[in-house]
Formats: structure tokens, C-alpha cells, sequence
């Protein structure tokens, strides 16, 4: 097996193309609001998920006590970033409002 050296990296002139002026960014399609309502779609899915396996766990119909306990504690985790992310959000909102133009 032979290891070829790594070869010498070109001057920043030498570059053809300025990494700028490659492509504009494209701003995502819907905006924010329609990525929020799609987590917190998410969010409300993974809840209701738990709480789905909480009622087949009190039935007896459940087989998994640890995937239970994983999936209640990721819509736990789910719930309180998207809890965070709304404070974040209002915060913000409330910046703006206070300053004078």
C-alpha cells in the first residue's frame, strides 16, 4: 500500500471563481412560519406518540418498557426546545417593538 503526499495547495489569487459571487442564497420556500407550524407539528406528533404507548402500557398491551421510557423522554426533550424557541421568539418580537425609529 502506498500513501501519496498531499500536494501543495494553490495561492488564493489562483482561484478562478470568488466563493461570494458563486450563487445567491435562496431564502427557504415558506419562510419561517410554515417551518414553525411544521415542528410544531413534529413536536405534537412525538407527544402523541408518548402518549399513545402510556395507554397501552396501563393496558398491558405494551412490550418495550425502554423504548417507551426513550420515546417519552424525546417528546419531553421536543417539547421543552419548542417551548424555548417560542420564549426566543417573543423576546425578540418584543426587542423590535422597543426600538425607536
Amino acid at each position: 500500500m502506498s500513501i501519496e503526499g498531499i500536494g501543495a495547495i494553490a495561492p488564493i489569487n489562483a482561484i478562478d471563481e470568488p466563493l461570494l459571487a458563486a450563487s445567491p442564497v435562496q431564502p427557504p420556500a415558506g419562510g419561517f412560519a410554515q417551518w414553525f407550524a411544521h415542528e410544531v407539528g413534529q413536536v405534537n406528533d412525538t407527544l402523541i406518540a408518548a402518549q399513545d404507548g402510556v395507554q397501552k402500557l396501563a393496558s398491558g398491551e405494551a412490550g418495550n418498557l425502554h423504548d417507551l421510557m426513550i420515546r417519552m423522554e424525546e417528546a419531553k426533550l421536543s417539547f421543552q426546545l419548542l417551548a424555548q424557541v417560542r420564549t426566543r421568539m417573543l423576546e425578540a418580537y418584543q426587542e423590535i417593538m422597543r426600538t425607536q425609529v
